[in-house]
């Protein structure tokens, strides 16, 4: 029974590479739906289709615990999902909360009203989707008051990412820091709101300058998970190690997420 993380593609390897780092007996499986990447420029519609049918494939498959580890499908499916019900005994999870608790500087499960943080002005950088989705700022009311959020729809950058293509990649992430610091010139902190985006990390802070802190999810999410489990080991069972599937070729991705993690992946066909 291992913990399910599902992505669009290969930025839930983020997620997956920092939970394995911080729980490494943990049994992962990983579903990555190559095949229809990119979801941040689909429809609502379509994304909660696909989410749900990938989730509903990793509960077949014996995870009773799901991570969207995706934005994308955070923002458009997630909510959507739970209140359609989830199935008895299982659990899907999404990942802009523990993303959330860190800019608020609130402890895990912390439902204390929404009160003002250090943070005013926080920009927010993410799929075309997850913006117009407004699932963070929706998030963000429930725990914080007085924060001014700037969103960039950062186009084209997890197609270059998903190419292995980071020449244009570095060069399309300074040109969304730049157009989001013509709307915010001085963000306090910034928030990587997609997966993919870690591995341009050192570029957004480069670009953004280093009095910006950046916020960035996989060692988050890999933190909230050790406490959730911690609450609840009854969503694990026995067992160890990580399965890789994925709805595209799999030598191809294989390969892919090899150059992406650094170190050998091996996909099969889902």
């Amino acid at each position: 029974m291992a913990v399910g993380i599902f992505d669009s593609g290969l930025g839930g390897l983020t997620v997956l590479d920092a939970i394995e780092a911080r729980l490494p007996d943990l049994p992962l499986l990983y579903l990555g739906d190559n095949a229809h990447t990119p979801y941040g420029v689909r429809d609502a519609d379509d994304i909660f289709k696909l989410t749900n049918a990938h989730v509903r494939r990793l509960w077949n498959e014996g995870c009773n615990l799901v991570i969207l580890a995706c934005n994308t499908a955070s923002a458009a499916a997630l909510r959507r999902m739970q209140e359609a019900g989830v199935p008895e005994g299982k659990r899907v999870l999404g990942v802009f909360v523990p993303l959330i608790e860190a800019l608020t500087e609130r402890q895990w499960g912390d439902n204390s009203p929404p009160r003002e943080v250090a943070v005013k002005h926080a920009a927010l950088f993410a799929t075309p989707a997850t913006v117009s989705s407004r699932a963070f700022q929706r998030e963000l009311a429930f725990r914080a008051i007085g924060v001014d959020v700037e969103a960039q729809a950062c186009g084209g950058v997890v197609d270059a990412i998903e190419e292995g293509d980071m020449i244009l990649a570095e060069a399309l992430v300074r040109s969304h820091v730049d157009a989001l610091k013509r709307k915010m010139p001085d963000p306090q902190a910034a928030v990587l709101g997609c997966t993919h985006y870690p591995l341009m990390e050192h570029v957004f802070q480069d670009a953004l300058g280093p009095d910006v802190a950046v916020f960035s999810q996989p060692k988050l999410v890999a933190d909230s998970l050790s406490d959730y489990l911690d609450r609840r080991p009854d969503m694990v069972g026995e067992g160890s190690g990580t399965r890789f599937l994925t709805t595209g070729d799999p030598k191809t991705v294989s390969d892919r997420a090899t150059l992406f993690l650094r170190r050998r992946i091996a996909f099969e066909a889902a």
